[in-house]
C-alpha cells in the first residue's frame, strides 16, 4: 500500500512539472515603431527592434530627428545593470553604454553614459496589453543639451 501511494504522489508530481506553463516571453521583445502624436519627442520617426539573445536583449534603434538628423544604434545586454557597449550613432554620444535593469514585468530602466559619465535615465513601460511602449528618457545629449522626453511607441 505505501509503494502504491508512493508512486501514485510521484505521478502527480511528474504530471504537475510537466503541466507547469513554459515562463512568459518578455513584453519588450517586438518591433515598435515611435507614435509622434502620442510622444514629447524631436524625433519624425522611429523603430526599434528588440530580440532576444540569451538571457538578455538584443537592441537595434534608428530614429530620425525633425531637422533629418539620423541615428542607428544597437546594443545587446541583460537586466544585470552592468555597462553594455553601444554601436553605431546615438543622440547621447560618440563613446555610450547601456546598462539594464529590469523593475518588474513591464518595466525596465536603463542608465546611459559616455565616456565613463551618467548621460541619461530612461525608463521604459510596456502596457499590460502589450501593445504601447513608452520611453521616458531624462538626462543630456552629445551636445550637452537637455534632454526631457517621452516617446511613445506601438508594437508592429
Amino acid at each position: 500500500m505505501f509503494l502504491k501511494r508512493t508512486f501514485a504522489a510521484l505521478v502527480l508530481v511528474g504530471l504537475a512539472t510537466v503541466a507547469t506553463p513554459a515562463q512568459s516571453p518578455d513584453p519588450m521583445v517586438g518591433t515598435w515603431k515611435l507614435n509622434v502624436a502620442k510622444s514629447k519627442t524631436t524625433y519624425k520617426s522611429g523603430t526599434t527592434v528588440i530580440e532576444p539573445a540569451g538571457d538578455g536583449l538584443k537592441v537595434t534603434a534608428d530614429l530620425v530627428r525633425t531637422d533629418g538628423t539620423t541615428y542607428h544604434w544597437t546594443f545587446t545586454g541583460k537586466y544585470d545593470g552592468k555597462d553594455n557597449a553601444v554601436t553605431g550613432t546615438t543622440p547621447y554620444g560618440a563613446h555610450p553604454t547601456g546598462a539594464l535593469t529590469r523593475v518588474d514585468a513591464h518595466t525596465v530602466k536603463i542608465v546611459g553614459k559616455n565616456d565613463g559619465k551618467v548621460t541619461l535615465n530612461q525608463t521604459i513601460v510596456v502596457s499590460a496589453d502589450g501593445k504601447t511602449r513608452t520611453v521616458t528618457t531624462k538626462g543630456t545629449d552629445a551636445k550637452g543639451q537637455p534632454v526631457d522626453t517621452i516617446a511613445v511607441y506601438d508594437k508592429q
